[in-house]
């Protein structure tokens, strides 16, 4: 990570960033309105850490999510290098509905900023598509899912993760739907590999 000066940023300071975007997922996830300042004490940070990091709350809310999609997106690329293509898809469907859920508690706190701000009005998604399209291509190529399958149907087929209320049991009901929308996702398939 590079600091503010283009330089690269000392280990310290890369742990108190990744500290405050921890703490500032799970408080903005409960509370839009969280005061800046919990946030800071709760990552152990003094509030000019704090502020040089993040100088405003409009900031922090989109390098938290910003966060959140390359976590989710560089997941992808990993989960490829080391799994079967299709058990890196099913994991990393996982992961997207772990991420649906933090973005769910987040989504309040993004309408008030793009609604206020230039910032687009869906950061990250274009990432988040490519992910899936390497997915879908591994897959493809060792015919493990129907063939012909896009991203957008993938989109389509897997929108009802955003549906499921984090306040419950939502991991046992995302298996369920999850392990549904995969077996769809191999009828019709043509395993070559």
């Amino acid at each position: 990570m590079d600091s503010r000066n283009g330089g690269p940023q000392r280990s310290d300071a890369q742990r108190n960033r990744e500290r405050i975007l921890e703490v500032a997922l799970a408080e903005l996830s409960t509370d839009q309105d969280v005061p800046l300042s919990l946030i800071a004490k709760k990552a152990g940070v003094g509030q000019g850490t704090f502020y040089r990091n993040f100088p405003n709350r409009e900031a922090l809310v989109l390098e938290v999510y910003r966060h959140e999609v390359k976590l989710l997106t560089e997941a992808a690329t990993e989960l490829l290098k080391t799994r079967p293509p299709d058990q890196a898809l099913r994991e990393w469907m996982d992961q997207l509905a772990r991420f649906a859920v933090a973005k769910a508690g987040l989504s309040d706190a993004m309408r008030q900023i793009i609604g206020t701000s230039a910032s687009p009005a869906q950061p990250g998604y274009a990432l988040v598509v490519e992910a899936i399209e390497a997915l879908l291509a591994a897959n493809h190529e060792i015919g493990t899912i129907r063939p012909g399958l896009t991203a957008d149907d993938f989109i389509l087929a897997i929108a009802g993760v955003w549906q499921i209320d984090s306040r419950g049991d939502w991991q046992a009901q995302t298996a369920r739907l999850l392990d549904l929308i995969m077996d769809g996702l191999r009828a019709g398939a043509s395993e070559r590999g």
